[in-house]
C-alpha cells in the first residue's frame, strides 16, 4: 500500500473511532413527570429521570443536578454518580443570563460564603474560593473580581490585572471580554489584561465568530473585527450574533428584520420569519408549521412541527402532536416526540 494512501487510510480510521468515542447526551422529561433525566441519541436513558433542577452535560462528562433528598447542587458523571467535591453546598452562577454554567476548560466556578472560585474534574479546589465574582473559563482564560478591581486569570490560577480604564468587565468569549469605562466608552480586553480595542463605542456585544456587533455614537450599529476596525459599516437599528459557524446574521433595517453576510452584503432569503441561523440552518413558519430553511432561503426540512429548537451538534429538538423529540440535519426522527420537555443534545468526550 503506498504510504500517502495509508496515511490517509489511518486519518479516517481514527477520525471514525474518535466520533465512537463522543456520546450524544440530551436532557428530556418524559410525558406527566417532573423530573428530567438524560438519554442518550440511541434511546437508552443515561441516567433516568429524577431531577427538578439540573443543566445539561459539558464536554468533560459532568452534569450540574440538584440533589433530590438534600436539595444541594452537584456534578453527575453519565452514570448519575455525584463527583465528590472538597466543597459542598456550595452556590453556582448562570453565563450570559442562561441558565447554570458547569464545566469548561476543566474548571467550574462554585461558591461559598460568598466567595468565588473553581474546582477541577477530579473534585478539589483548583483555585481558591477568594474571588467577589467569576466568570465561566474560555479558552484558558476567565474574568474575577476581588476588592471591586478586575483581573484576567489562567487555568492554573495566575492573576493578570485588567487596565485601569475598565470599570466594568464581561465575561471572556472567544479570547475577548467586552468592557466599560467610567464615561461608559466600551471596547475589549485582551487576556494579557490590556486593552485590545479602545473603548469607543457606546455600547459593543460579545465575539462570535470573529465578529462583533458595536453601536456608534449615533446610536447604529455595524459590525468589527479582532482589530476594531468597521468590517461592515454601523447602520442598522438592532443585531444578533453572528453563528461561530456560518455567514448570515440577523440584522433590523428600516423598521425590518434581514440578513446581512460577513461582507456587509444585505441577503432578503424571502422567508417571513427571519430567524439566527444555527450549524447553516435557521428554522421559520409557514401558515402554523415549523421548519428549517438553509443560507439560500431553500426549505432543508419542511414545515411540520409545532415548535422546534436551534440545531447544536448536528440535532435539534422538534414538537409534534403537542411532544418534544429530536431530529437530525434530514428531519428524520432520532427520538421519537414522547416528551413533555427537551433541550439541546450535548457532546460529551
Amino acid at each position: 500500500m503506498k504510504p500517502k494512501l495509508l496515511a490517509t487510510l489511518s486519518l479516517s480510521l481514527f477520525t471514525a473511532a474518535s466520533m465512537l468515542a463522543q456520546t450524544y447526551v440530551v436532557m428530556v422529561k418524559p410525558q406527566g413527570s417532573k423530573e428530567w433525566g438524560y438519554m442518550k441519541t440511541d434511546g437508552s436513558y443515561a441516567i433516568e429521570p429524577k431531577y427538578r433542577k439540573c443543566a445539561p452535560f459539558s464536554e468533560e462528562g459532568l452534569a450540574i443536578a440538584q440533589n433530590p433528598k438534600n436539595k444541594e447542587y452537584q456534578f453527575v458523571n453519565l452514570s448519575g454518580e455525584p463527583l465528590a467535591t472538597e466543597v459542598t453546598d456550595f452556590a453556582l452562577k448562570s453565563s450570559f443570563g442562561f441558565g447554570l454554567k458547569g464545566f469548561s476548560d476543566g474548571l467550574a466556578g462554585i461558591g461559598k460564603d460568598k466567595k468565588w472560585g473553581y474546582i477541577g474534574t477530579d473534585g478539589k479546589i483548583a483555585i481558591p474560593l477568594k474571588y467577589d465574582n467569576i466568570s465561566p473559563f474560555d479558552n484558558g482564560h476567565a474574568i474575577v473580581e476581588l476588592n471591586d478591581k478586575y483581573m484576567v486569570i489562567d487555568t492554573k490560577g495566575n492573576e493578570t490585572p485588567v487596565d485601569a480604564k475598565a470599570k466594568v468587565v464581561k465575561d471572556m468569549k472567544e479570547g475577548l471580554a467586552p468592557f466599560a469605562t467610567e464615561e461608559k466608552m466600551e471596547g475589549f480586553i485582551s487576556p494579557s489584561g490590556e486593552i485590545l480595542i479602545e473603548p469607543k463605542f457606546s455600547r459593543v456585544g460579545y465575539f462570535n465568530g470573529g465578529l462583533a456587533w458595536a453601536r456608534n455614537a449615533e446610536g447604529k450599529i455595524g459590525f468589527i473585527n479582532v482589530a476594531g476596525e468597521w468590517v461592515i459599516q454601523p447602520q442598522f437599528h438592532a443585531v444578533k450574533d453572528f453563528p461561530k459557524e456560518g455567514n448570515l446574521a440577523r440584522v433590523k433595517l428600516n423598521d425590518k428584520w434581514t440578513f446581512v453576510n460577513r461582507t456587509g452584503e444585505i441577503k432578503d432569503l424571502g422567508v417571513a420569519d427571519v430567524r439566527d441561523f444555527s450549524e447553516g440552518l435557521a428554522y421559520g413558519k409557514t401558515g402554523e408549521k415549523v421548519g428549517f430553511y438553509n443560507e439560500a432561503g431553500e426549505w432543508v426540512i419542511k414545515p411540520q412541527f409545532e415548535a422546534v429548537r436551534d440545531f447544536k451538534n448536528g440535532y435539534a429538538a422538534a414538537k409534534q402532536n403537542g411532544a418534544w423529540g429530536v431530529i437530525d440535519k434530514t428531519g428524520v426522527w432520532v427520538l421519537q416526540p414522547k416528551f413533555d420537555g427537551i433541550k439541546d443534545v450535548e457532546k460529551v468526550n
